[in-house]
Protein backbone atom coordinates (compact mmCIF):
# COMPACT_ATOMS: atom_id res chain seq x y z
CA UNK A 1 0.00 0.00 0.00
CA UNK A 2 1.08 3.65 -0.52
CA UNK A 3 2.44 5.59 2.25
CA UNK A 4 0.28 8.33 1.96
CA UNK A 5 -2.65 6.29 2.10
CA UNK A 6 -1.72 4.46 5.27
CA UNK A 7 -3.32 4.88 8.41
CA UNK A 8 -0.60 5.56 11.35
CA UNK A 9 -1.48 7.75 14.25
CA UNK A 10 2.06 7.90 15.35
CA UNK A 11 2.62 10.51 12.94
CA UNK A 12 -0.05 12.65 15.03
CA UNK A 13 0.96 11.36 18.32
CA UNK A 14 4.51 12.43 18.83
CA UNK A 15 5.64 15.51 20.93
CA UNK A 16 5.96 17.55 17.56
CA UNK A 17 3.01 17.35 16.12
CA UNK A 18 0.92 17.25 19.45
CA UNK A 19 2.65 20.68 20.31
CA UNK A 20 1.57 21.93 17.04
CA UNK A 21 -1.58 20.78 16.79
CA UNK A 22 -2.42 21.78 20.34
CA UNK A 23 -1.06 25.56 19.78
CA UNK A 24 -3.36 26.10 16.39
CA UNK A 25 -6.08 23.83 18.14
CA UNK A 26 -5.80 26.69 20.92
CA UNK A 27 -6.01 29.57 18.08
CA UNK A 28 -9.00 28.35 16.42
CA UNK A 29 -10.73 28.05 19.52
CA UNK A 30 -9.45 31.66 20.22
CA UNK A 31 -10.68 32.95 17.18
CA UNK A 32 -14.07 31.16 17.04
CA UNK A 33 -14.99 32.73 20.89
CA UNK A 34 -13.71 35.69 20.03
CA UNK A 35 -15.27 36.12 16.85
CA UNK A 36 -18.74 34.77 18.62
CA UNK A 37 -18.27 37.56 21.39
CA UNK A 38 -17.94 39.96 19.08
CA UNK A 39 -20.76 39.18 16.44
CA UNK A 40 -23.14 38.87 19.38
CA UNK A 41 -22.89 42.02 20.81
CA UNK A 42 -22.54 43.68 17.36
CA UNK A 43 -25.44 41.78 16.09
CA UNK A 44 -27.66 42.39 18.85
CA UNK A 45 -27.43 46.32 17.97
CA UNK A 46 -27.36 45.90 14.77
CA UNK A 47 -31.20 43.74 15.45
CA UNK A 48 -32.15 46.24 17.75
CA UNK A 49 -31.34 49.27 15.01
CA UNK A 50 -33.71 47.12 12.60
CA UNK A 51 -36.63 46.48 14.99
CA UNK A 52 -36.95 49.95 16.57
CA UNK A 53 -39.65 52.08 15.60
CA UNK A 54 -38.98 54.14 12.79
CA UNK A 55 -40.62 57.13 14.29
CA UNK A 56 -38.51 59.77 13.95
CA UNK A 57 -34.85 60.41 11.45
CA UNK A 58 -32.66 58.77 14.08
CA UNK A 59 -34.17 55.95 14.11
CA UNK A 60 -34.66 55.85 10.27
CA UNK A 61 -30.82 56.42 9.84
CA UNK A 62 -29.77 53.65 11.91
CA UNK A 63 -31.98 51.31 10.16
CA UNK A 64 -30.70 52.11 6.54
CA UNK A 65 -27.04 52.15 8.41
CA UNK A 66 -28.04 48.38 9.82
CA UNK A 67 -29.52 47.04 6.78
CA UNK A 68 -26.59 48.04 4.66
CA UNK A 69 -24.16 46.58 6.56
CA UNK A 70 -26.04 42.86 7.11
CA UNK A 71 -26.09 43.20 3.34
CA UNK A 72 -22.23 44.13 2.85
CA UNK A 73 -21.09 41.65 4.92
CA UNK A 74 -23.84 38.76 3.71
CA UNK A 75 -23.10 39.44 0.05
CA UNK A 76 -19.35 39.34 -0.16
CA UNK A 77 -17.12 36.18 0.64
CA UNK A 78 -15.35 35.69 3.74
CA UNK A 79 -12.48 35.16 2.27
CA UNK A 80 -12.32 38.91 0.36
CA UNK A 81 -13.19 40.50 3.66
CA UNK A 82 -10.16 38.55 5.72
CA UNK A 83 -7.93 39.96 2.61
CA UNK A 84 -9.48 43.30 3.22
CA UNK A 85 -9.24 43.81 6.80
CA UNK A 86 -5.53 42.22 6.51
CA UNK A 87 -4.29 43.90 3.56
CA UNK A 88 -6.43 47.36 3.26
CA UNK A 89 -7.63 48.18 6.80
CA UNK A 90 -5.37 47.22 9.61
CA UNK A 91 -2.28 47.17 7.47
CA UNK A 92 0.72 48.66 9.70
CA UNK A 93 -1.87 48.92 12.20
CA UNK A 94 -0.37 49.67 15.99
CA UNK A 95 -2.76 48.73 18.72
CA UNK A 96 -1.11 49.24 22.13
CA UNK A 97 2.29 49.76 20.92
CA UNK A 98 2.17 46.59 18.98
CA UNK A 99 1.68 45.54 15.41
CA UNK A 100 -1.87 44.15 14.64
CA UNK A 101 -1.48 40.16 13.94
CA UNK A 102 -2.82 37.93 11.56
CA UNK A 103 -4.74 36.35 14.50
CA UNK A 104 -6.37 39.68 16.06
CA UNK A 105 -7.27 40.12 12.53
CA UNK A 106 -8.79 36.72 11.98
CA UNK A 107 -11.01 37.12 15.27
CA UNK A 108 -12.42 40.92 14.02
CA UNK A 109 -12.91 40.03 10.41
CA UNK A 110 -14.85 36.78 11.56
CA UNK A 111 -17.07 38.91 14.21
CA UNK A 112 -17.91 41.29 12.00
CA UNK A 113 -18.77 38.68 9.32
CA UNK A 114 -20.82 36.83 12.29
CA UNK A 115 -22.54 39.74 13.67
CA UNK A 116 -24.49 40.26 10.33
CA UNK A 117 -25.99 36.78 10.55
CA UNK A 118 -26.42 36.85 14.29
CA UNK A 119 -28.60 40.22 13.71
CA UNK A 120 -30.43 38.48 11.70
CA UNK A 121 -31.06 35.50 13.72
CA UNK A 122 -32.31 38.15 16.78
CA UNK A 123 -34.14 40.58 14.39
CA UNK A 124 -36.49 37.00 14.00
CA UNK A 125 -36.22 36.03 17.44
CA UNK A 126 -37.26 39.80 18.90
CA UNK A 127 -39.91 39.63 16.29
CA UNK A 128 -41.39 35.99 17.19
CA UNK A 129 -42.05 37.45 20.96
CA UNK A 130 -45.83 38.81 20.76
CA UNK A 131 -46.34 42.33 20.21
CA UNK A 132 -48.29 42.60 23.44
CA UNK A 133 -45.47 42.29 25.19
CA UNK A 134 -44.10 45.46 24.33
CA UNK A 135 -47.09 47.26 24.48
CA UNK A 136 -47.67 45.89 28.12
CA UNK A 137 -44.40 46.93 29.27
CA UNK A 138 -44.64 50.29 28.28
CA UNK A 139 -48.20 50.17 29.80
CA UNK A 140 -46.01 49.28 33.02
CA UNK A 141 -44.47 52.76 32.44
CA UNK A 142 -40.90 51.14 31.35
CA UNK A 143 -38.91 52.77 28.36
CA UNK A 144 -38.83 51.29 24.97
CA UNK A 145 -35.02 50.08 26.25
CA UNK A 146 -35.96 48.76 29.42
CA UNK A 147 -39.12 46.65 27.92
CA UNK A 148 -36.96 45.42 25.18
CA UNK A 149 -33.60 44.30 27.90
CA UNK A 150 -36.23 42.81 30.71
CA UNK A 151 -39.18 41.62 28.73
CA UNK A 152 -38.29 41.10 24.76
CA UNK A 153 -34.80 39.59 24.88
CA UNK A 154 -35.32 37.09 27.73
CA UNK A 155 -38.26 35.70 25.84
CA UNK A 156 -36.96 35.93 22.22
CA UNK A 157 -33.58 34.03 23.65
CA UNK A 158 -35.14 30.74 23.80
CA UNK A 159 -35.70 31.18 19.54
CA UNK A 160 -32.37 32.37 19.29
CA UNK A 161 -30.12 29.49 21.15
CA UNK A 162 -30.76 26.79 18.35
CA UNK A 163 -30.19 29.50 15.44
CA UNK A 164 -27.09 30.99 17.43
CA UNK A 165 -25.61 27.71 18.01
CA UNK A 166 -25.83 26.53 14.34
CA UNK A 167 -23.51 29.82 13.68
CA UNK A 168 -21.16 28.99 16.38
CA UNK A 169 -20.46 25.69 15.32
CA UNK A 170 -20.63 27.11 11.58
CA UNK A 171 -17.33 29.28 12.61
CA UNK A 172 -15.33 26.51 14.34
CA UNK A 173 -15.19 24.66 10.61
CA UNK A 174 -15.23 28.36 8.78
CA UNK A 175 -11.90 29.19 10.80
CA UNK A 176 -10.22 26.86 8.38
CA UNK A 177 -9.96 29.95 5.66
CA UNK A 178 -7.93 32.07 8.00
CA UNK A 179 -4.91 30.35 6.66
CA UNK A 180 -5.51 33.18 3.95
CA UNK A 181 -4.02 35.85 5.94
CA UNK A 182 -0.99 33.50 7.46
CA UNK A 183 -2.93 32.35 10.63
CA UNK A 184 -2.19 28.81 11.45
CA UNK A 185 -4.93 27.54 12.70
CA UNK A 186 -5.69 23.71 13.49
CA UNK A 187 -6.39 22.88 9.63
CA UNK A 188 -3.43 24.68 8.92
CA UNK A 189 -1.38 22.47 11.15
CA UNK A 190 -3.18 19.22 9.80
CA UNK A 191 -2.23 20.18 5.98
CA UNK A 192 1.68 20.63 7.56
CA UNK A 193 1.91 17.20 9.05
CA UNK A 194 0.02 15.87 5.62
CA UNK A 195 2.44 17.10 3.11
CA UNK A 196 5.76 16.91 5.91
CA UNK A 197 5.04 13.19 6.21
CA UNK A 198 3.50 12.86 3.04
CA UNK A 199 0.53 11.07 4.01
CA UNK A 200 -3.07 12.52 4.01
CA UNK A 201 -5.46 9.20 5.34
CA UNK A 202 -3.72 9.53 8.98
CA UNK A 203 -4.15 13.87 9.29
CA UNK A 204 -7.30 14.62 7.44
CA UNK A 205 -9.41 11.41 9.41
CA UNK A 206 -7.44 12.56 12.70
CA UNK A 207 -9.06 16.82 11.97
CA UNK A 208 -12.56 15.50 11.07
CA UNK A 209 -12.44 13.68 14.35
CA UNK A 210 -11.54 16.63 16.48
CA UNK A 211 -14.05 18.73 14.48
CA UNK A 212 -16.68 16.36 15.28
CA UNK A 213 -15.61 15.93 18.90
CA UNK A 214 -15.74 20.10 19.48
CA UNK A 215 -18.71 20.17 17.41
CA UNK A 216 -20.54 17.20 19.44
CA UNK A 217 -19.63 19.03 22.68
CA UNK A 218 -20.72 22.10 21.44
CA UNK A 219 -24.36 20.55 20.72
CA UNK A 220 -24.83 19.34 24.43
CA UNK A 221 -23.87 22.49 26.00
CA UNK A 222 -26.22 24.55 23.82
CA UNK A 223 -29.04 21.38 23.82
CA UNK A 224 -28.57 21.57 27.79
CA UNK A 225 -28.68 25.79 27.84
CA UNK A 226 -31.62 25.94 25.59
CA UNK A 227 -33.40 23.43 28.18
CA UNK A 228 -32.88 25.24 31.00
CA UNK A 229 -34.31 28.36 29.48
CA UNK A 230 -37.34 26.49 28.36
CA UNK A 231 -38.12 25.44 32.34
CA UNK A 232 -40.40 28.30 32.26
CA UNK A 233 -42.31 26.74 29.39
CA UNK A 234 -43.49 23.80 31.86
CA UNK A 235 -47.00 24.20 33.02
Amino acid sequence: MNNSMKFDLSLIFNKDALTALGEAYGWTIFITASALIIGILLGTMLAVCKVIPKTNAVAKVLDKIASTYVAIFRGTPLTVQLFIFSYIIFTGVILFNRRVTPYMIAAVGFGLNSAAYVSEIFRAGILSVDKGQMEAGRALGLSYGKTMKSIILPQAAKNIIPPLGNEAITLVKDTSVAYIIGVTEFFTAIKSIASSTYNVVTPYIFSAAVYFVTVLIMTICLSKLEKRLRRSDVR
